[in-house]
């Protein structure tokens, strides 16, 4: 239950920045609705919040927390902290480098981002200008990162939970400071956004040196070397950000091509932001705590303490994320409705959002699954593995957006709904690959507990999927549009209410989890 209260901190701290996120997106949505200037944004937002979650959300940290945790249990804390400014030297080298040039370099890299926004020059030019903006937050998130993982292998998750928040109130202030300055919908609400984003970088980094701090253990930045234990984290580190970023760079690369089709990036974007709120949740608390926990169960020699943590890891998953995917499978439109369709964002947009984020939610497993299967490889200090199963699933994912997009849209299809279907397809094609390996490998094993559970867990999804179609059938009439915001509020929570309640006593009744089970998990230390 240990690692499950970590679970539920860092799963905590998460829910409350996707719901603070979700009323940034809502205020976004009526302000830029799924115009011009909101793909300007989101396509300049996109590529520093890809380096955000490849880098914050435990990518880099695949390769770093088992180095890092190699030298403070065999080292000890002086050793430990010498390779940790190590590689904080090397990493802001690269990352000024990078910055400068990609700043510089911008209006013809935005072809490469962006290439359908050529046919608009002043969408083109305003997503440069945004982009060049924003770029210095990969900057403060790749420091973050590091911070956050010297943080994590002591068992400290709140301060790197939490830098989220911090970007989300931050990018809410600055919608609210755009309203008061009149700039809903025009390219200056996208300036004000973007300089948003930068700030909100600064603010995270400041917050994990804090934290560092007050844990005694300040970091200071050294002359750049390339020592040995620099050199191994490159070597672990450049497959470990491929294999662990892999669904982002997914997400990428849909924008890449969703830029052909007016409205398609802002779209796919609110659809992702969605159906993320329980990989989230999940999958990012997963990946904060069960690196570390199997890395140091590695280094006592505990295998069957490793292979407990996993069974217990993709049984929570599973828990929450199955039920999570059949109800943003089968009642998208209500909540993307309620969520977002105001202001500037259509009943058209509601339909197509929607529509996309169906197919989303059948891959949710798979990108949490990928979660739970990875640390199993970074552990062992083995990117390379992750590496080339996300390398066929990238490029598998790549080839099929691209057919499909265009077979769609000759169909007279929703084009950018094909592009949700290869993203889905190759989620799963990278969990199966990382999944049959480590069983192949001996390093998993699914015990009887685990199997019992997932059995019971898709049986009470199904009731509660049932649930919901009829929940969602007697509440129409609360979902029209002439019904009015409150009425719309109380019945999504009635809809989101309704559904969880039935999961719950179905989960109870089948033993999926027993009473004092739920006890424990929300008992703290």
């Amino acid at each position: 239950m240990k690692l499950y209260r970590a679970f539920a901190t860092v799963g905590g701290l998460t829910l409350v920045s996707r719901v603070l996120g979700f009323v940034r997106d809502i205020l976004f949505a009526w302000a830029f609705g799924a115009g011009w200037v909101a793909d300007a944004f989101n396509v300049a937002f996109r590529f520093p919040n890809l380096f955000r979650r490849l880098f914050g959300e435990g990518a880099f940290n695949s390769a770093f927390i088992p180095l890092f945790a190699k030298e403070l249990e065999e080292r000890g804390r002086d050793q430990a902290r010498a390779f940790a400014e190590e590689a904080m030297s090397g990493l802001v080298l690269v990352l000024a480098v990078l910055t400068i040039v990609a700043m510089i370099t911008m209006p013809w890299l935005m072809y490469l981002l962006a290439p359908g926004f050529s046919a608009n020059a002043e969408k083109f030019n305003l997503a440069v200008l945004l982009t060049q903006i924003t770029f210095p937050y990969l900057f403060c998130m790749s420091l973050v990162a590091l911070f956050s993982g010297v943080l994590n292998t002591f068992g400290k998750f709140v301060e790197s939970s939490s830098v989220s928040i911090v970007l989300n109130l931050t990018l809410t202030a600055a919608i609210f400071i755009g309203f008061a300055l009149g700039l809903h919908n025009e390219p200056n609400g996208g300036v004000v956004q973007a300089l948003g984003v930068l700030a909100a970088g600064f603010l995270q980094l400041l917050l994990l040196w804090d934290g560092l701090r007050r844990n005694n253990f300040t970091l200071r930045l050294r002359r750049p070397r390339m020592t040995d234990g620099v050199r191994r984290l490159i070597t672990l580190g450049i497959p470990g950000v491929i294999a662990g970023g892999v669904t982002q760079i997914n997400i990428m690369i849909g924008t890449v091509i969703a830029s052909q089709q007016p409205g398609a990036v802002s779209q796919l974007y609110y659809a992702d932001r969605l159906y993320e709120l329980p990989l989230a949740i999940v999958g990012i608390a997963i990946g904060v705590v069960l690196l570390p926990n199997v890395s140091r169960q590695l280094r006592a020699g505990d295998h069957a303490a490793v292979l407990d943590s996993q069974n217990r890891s993709l049984e929570f998953a599973m828990l929450l994320t199955v039920p999570a995917a059949v109800a943003l499978a089968l009642v998208p439109i209500p909540i993307v409705k309620v969520l977002f369709e105001r202001g500037a964002f259509t009943a058209t947009d509601t339909a197509q959002t929607a529509a996309v984020l169906a197919v989303f939610a059948l891959g949710l497993p798979s990108f949490v699954m990928i979660k739970v299967f990875s640390p199993a490889y970074f552990a062992r200090e083995d990117t390379r593995t992750p590496m080339r199963y996300a390398t066929i699933s990238l490029f598998a994912n790549t080839l099929g957006s691209i057919a499909l997009f265009f077979w769609f849209r000759k169909l007279g299809l929703l084009p950018h709904l094909g592009i949700a279907v290869a993203t889905t397809l190759g989620g799963w094609l990278n969990a199966g690959l990382l999944w049959s390996t480590l069983v192949r490998r001996g390093h998993f094993t699914i015990d009887k507990r685990m199997v019992r559970a997932f059995g019971t867990i898709l049986i009470s999804s199904v009731v509660m999927g049932a649930a919901l179609l009829a929940l969602a059938h007697v509440l129409g009439p609360y979902f029209a549009s002439n019904a009015g915001f409150a009425t719309h509020i109380l019945a999504l929570s009635a809809l989101i209410g309704g559904g969880l309640a039935v999961y719950a006593v179905a989960v109870l009744a089948t033993g999926t989890m027993t009473l004092r089970q739920l006890r424990n998990l929300t008992r703290r230390s």
